[in-house]
């Protein structure tokens, strides 16, 4: 699509280069509001998701199997704020890319891992959740923080070496492809096996391990309430209340791991078909509510989780440089 100055004179993201780009025409007062406006979105996602990075990693309390895995979400979500965030906002605002063909591989890489490992993060949420609620007696045996810290580390391998192989098969087989592009654009294109792949492993896979994971989670929680209110009304409370924290748990994970799918499936199903009907505009808005789903996290686990509200409290008055402030008691803490 060309676009043209108020003056009608075609500009271009490199005029001296003859296979230029053309460059999207913006007033300034359009420039001001979308940098104000992305440059804000991605100061919340950081600063809300070092909240809970800070916490985690700070408070003794909170080195747990599951709160390792949100750690590891947690650091998915920075990335985004801190590099997807502004690089796609300026190649969003500008029209162009100027960072270089390098840059752009290694942007690729970058978006394709954070994508992967949140997705793997999420199917390690719902492996932890079914284990806790469903086989409540063996999780200590099976979920480990060494075992977790093995898989965390094992997932991020895995998507790293996912996305390399991608971003190295985009670079060097698809030239004839390349070649048709103009100076200025960031763009890699996926051939038919690399497609077949992708599905199978970010989307056939993990959803439906997730989505199967937690209806199980939710019937046997719901079974369990029942199990609760029974022992509650004949007094007998021993091991009810550590049900009830473990159902609790599930619940606010998986209202995570909906939201995330809620906003990642239509944009996954969307770019896979290729279609002219979606228009560029669509699917960046797509993108852009998966991006903001990164400092969405945060707020639920500050309605859900009493520690987070606590830990926070003390990061943010600065009682974490206090001697011993890392065995604070975060669970019964009200202060």
């Amino acid at each position: 699509m060309a676009y043209e100055t108020e003056d009608h004179v075609t500009q271009y993201c490199f005029p001296a280069i003859n296979s230029s780009c053309i460059k999207g025409k913006r007033s300034r007062h359009e420039y001001n509001i979308m940098y104000v406006f992305f440059a804000l979105l991605s100061a919340w996602t950081v600063f809300l998701n070092l909240l809970v990075i800070i916490s985690i990693s700070h408070f003794k309390q909170l080195h747990t199997p599951t709160n390792l895995i949100i750690l590891s979400l947690a650091v998915t979500d920075l990335l985004v704020g801190l590099i997807v965030m502004p690089v796609d906002a300026i190649k969003l605002i500008e029209t162009c890319w100027y960072f270089g063909d390098i840059f752009c591989g290694l942007f690729t890489l970058t978006l394709g891992l954070i994508i992967s490992a949140s997705l793997s993060n999420l199917v390690l949420i719902a492996v932890d959740r079914y284990v806790a609620v469903c086989h409540p007696l063996q999780y200590p045996q099976k979920i480990t923080t060494i075992k977790t810290l093995l898989s965390i580390c094992l997932s991020w391998i895995f998507c790293l070496s996912i996305n390399m192989a991608f971003v190295i098969s985009s670079r060097y087989f698809d030239t004839s492809q390349r070649a048709k592009l103009c100076f200025g654009e960031c763009y890699f294109i996926i051939n038919l096996s690399w497609r077949v792949t992708d599905l199978l492993i970010s989307f056939i896979f993990p959803c439906t391990m997730i989505i199967t994971l937690y209806l199980r989670i939710f019937y046997v929680v719901h079974q369990q309430v029942k199990v609760i209110n029974s022992l509650m009304k004949g007094g007998k409370c021993e091991g009810s209340v550590r049900r009830k924290s473990e159902s609790k748990a599930a619940l606010t994970l998986g209202i995570i791991v909906t939201v995330y799918l809620i906003f990642w499936i239509p944009y996954y199903v969307l770019s896979l078909t290729k279609t002219t009907i979606i228009s560029s505009a669509t699917m960046t808005f797509l993108l852009w509510t998966l991006y903001a789903n990164s400092g969405l996290n945060p707020l639920i686990y500050a309605l859900f989780y009493r520690w987070f509200k606590i830990s926070v409290k003390h990061i943010l008055t600065l009682r974490i440089f206090q001697p011993a402030s890392s065995l604070v008691d975060i669970f019964t803490n009200n202060s």
